[in-house]
């Protein structure tokens, strides 16, 4: 779990938004694209395996994995929802 007080500082890099937490719905369907196939990054290299958790944008269309803790949060990382065809939208 991500600490409260990094979270409250971190956002989107290149649009300043806040992000939060992707629920367990949003995760599921990030994970089922993936194994598709389907995902890839905003710099264009294909995921090969599903996050285990994540930070999304507030508006829902950016997500940043977060790898052993850390927050990935390079623009090229990133991985666009509109990918993702089951998608929960809010």
């Amino acid at each position: 779990m991500i600490d409260k007080r990094l979270l409250d500082i971190l956002c989107d890099p290149v649009t300043k938004s806040p992000v939060r937490p992707l629920s367990a719905g949003e995760l599921d369907a990030l994970g089922r694209a993936v194994a598709a196939g389907r995902i890839s990054t905003e710099g264009g290299t294909p995921l090969k395996a599903a996050p285990s958790a994540g930070l999304i944008t507030r508006d829902g269309r950016t997500i940043y994995r977060i790898e052993d803790d850390i927050p990935v949060m390079l623009p090229d990382e990133a991985i666009a929802t509109s990918q993702i065809e089951d998608f929960p939208r809010p």
